[in-house]
């Protein structure tokens, strides 16, 4: 076992080189935001989608818009709006009158790299359209279904104060997020640096770093990385806990969890720990690494009851507390 763990993290370390490439690249532009371009990277490894919630003015857009660039890969951005349609996204048929025939016209999701930007400015129908795209990798329009490309992620952005005008993300699309980056203020020191760089009428920009063959076959290196079995059964009783926290004497969660994180969590806790161990160089899974994924996974697939609510209680405080008193291996 050791011996084939060693060969993976030569291998890792071999295949992983682009990904101190991307960082230094996107460093050009986005100053700090570690936390959400490590969330990303481990987005693209896993094959995942992002969802993204900040305030204005924080660089969500600006550091997805910039990690696309160092892909060489085709990107779109989809500015979401109150009127759009779903076939604004998606596709629809067009009328041909000279050949009198009906045609497909493909929407902007097929490309790789999805920026779905203020995602929650659209209504449930236009939302909805994305259901399909982000499961099953495929667009049907009419009658026909089309296989969108191997590499295929949708980042999403949406602001958490601004609630006029906007629709909460139906649970089903929520769901198939496989992570949710909450963002914060930079630092004092990073604002400073971020001020030097931005205040200026020629903007940095950076380069093309990886290529979609090197993403796909990181994939396919990501997959093979060990997961000990204490380690599946630790990511199994954290997602249970949450929906049956008295059993992990738990029992004041109890009446603030309407529903706990469902099966996919635990898929994409796996997944994303994975992605996290190749993006550091290793060939295996520690409890580290789930522990650094865990909240991005689980934040947005806890729904909290009235009662947590009158309370301020978030389902950051309910993550924070399971993982306090589930065992670590």
């Amino acid at each position: 076992m050791d011996s084939e763990i060693s060969k993976l993290n030569q291998k890792i370390q071999q295949d992983g080189l682009f990904v101190q490439d991307l960082r230094r690249e996107m460093a050009k532009v986005v100053i700090g935001q570690e936390e959400l371009i490590n969330g990303l990277l481990v987005g693209l490894i896993a094959n995942g989608h992002v969802l993204v919630e900040g305030v204005p003015g924080l660089a969500k857009t600006l550091t997805v818009k910039t990690l696309a660039q160092t892909v060489s890969a085709s990107f779109q951005r989809i500015q979401f709006t109150p009127d759009l349609l779903p076939a604004d996204i998606v596709g629809t048929l067009v009328f041909n009158p000279k050949d009198n025939i009906f045609s497909v016209r493909t929407g902007p999701i097929f490309a790789n790299i999805i920026l779905a930007d203020e995602i929650n400015r659209a209504p449930a129908k236009v939302q909805s359209a994305l259901l399909e795209c982000m499961q099953e990798r495929q667009v049907t329009i009419s009658d026909t279904t089309f296989k969108l490309p191997d590499l295929f992620m949708v980042l999403a952005t949406q602001n958490p104060i601004e609630q006029e005008g906007t629709y909460p993300l139906p649970e089903a699309q929520i769901d198939r997020f496989m992570l949710k980056i909450n963002i914060t203020y930079p630092s004092k020191q990073e604002e400073s640096r971020v001020l030097e760089l931005m205040a200026r009428q020629t903007l940095p920009q950076a380069g093309q770093s990886v290529s979609v063959e090197q993403l796909l076959k990181a994939r396919q290196t990501a997959d093979l990385i060990y997961v000990d079995d204490k380690i599946k059964n630790y990511v199994l009783d954290l997602v249970i806990a949450t929906r049956e926290p008295q059993n992990h004497g738990l029992e004041k969660l109890k009446p603030w969890i309407l529903y706990g994180a469902s099966p996919r969590a635990t898929i994409y806790m796996i997944q994303a720990a994975k992605a996290y161990a190749f993006i550091n160089g290793r060939g295996y899974v520690t409890p580290e690494d789930i522990k650094a994924v865990g909240s991005y996974v689980m934040r947005h697939r806890v729904l909290l009851t009235y009662e947590a609510e009158a309370e301020n209680i978030t389902s950051e405080d309910i993550i924070k507390s399971i993982f306090e008193a589930v065992v670590v291996p």
